[in-house]
């Protein structure tokens, strides 16, 4: 007996049927996409999350603002930061900084060469673990602090243009890229890989 499975959008059920990369599985009634692999899902996956390992550093060692005010300049990364939010008492914010700014970016990307990794070499072992860190890696997408950043340099911009000139960093463009680079490259791999090997060994 053939899968069977619902299209999100009208409800329409359909037979799964097995898609070779590239292909895509559109509703019968409505149109909507089903299902769909993708084509040079390791490479582009693996090509994308290097690039953000590659901007990941810069972004934690060039400062993210710099601040200039009566001749007297300071830039501060986003490590600095953290520091200086703990050393002030907001223990909670510095931990919050910390493990979504640079933590979390890090887990993030090697999860994901684990995952190309793990596809390309085609193990057969641990593919619900391989399923659930997949899921956590897609989810965790959303809580990215690039829109935190952007909000803390427009209300810096508006609230001190005229005491200070804030100057945005290397290091906030860069963190900008790994944050842009690891959703493009979570959203490249193709789940459907973790289970492959199983479906052509049977």
């Amino acid at each position: 007996m053939s899968d069977m499975v619902a299209c999100k959008v009208c409800g329409k059920v359909h037979a799964e049927e097995h898609l070779k990369p590239g292909m895509v599985g559109r509703c019968a009634r409505c149109g909507s996409t089903i299902a769909k692999r993708t084509s040079y899902s390791l490479h582009l996956t693996a090509a994308l999350s290097l690039a953000a390992l590659i901007l990941y550093v810069p972004a934690n060692v060039f400062p993210i603002l710099r601040l200039e005010m009566y001749g007297a300049s300071s830039e501060n990364t986003v490590w600095s930061g953290c520091v200086r939010l703990f050393k002030d008492g907001d223990w909670i914010i510095a931990v919050i900084v910390f493990l979504a700014s640079i933590l979390i970016p890090l887990l993030k990307l090697l999860s994901l060469f684990a995952l190309v990794g793990a596809s390309i070499f085609k193990m057969s072992r641990w593919k619900m673990q391989r399923t659930w860190i997949y899921r956590i890696v897609d989810s965790v997408g959303r809580w990215a602090m690039l829109d935190v950043f952007v909000v803390a340099v427009l209300v810096s911009l508006v609230k001190l243009q005229k005491l200070a000139t804030i100057i945005p960093g290397a290091g906030l463009y860069a963190f900008t890229g790994v944050v842009v680079l690891t959703l493009l490259a979570s959203a490249s791999f193709d789940p459907q890989l973790i289970w492959e090997t199983e479906e052509i060994e049977s």
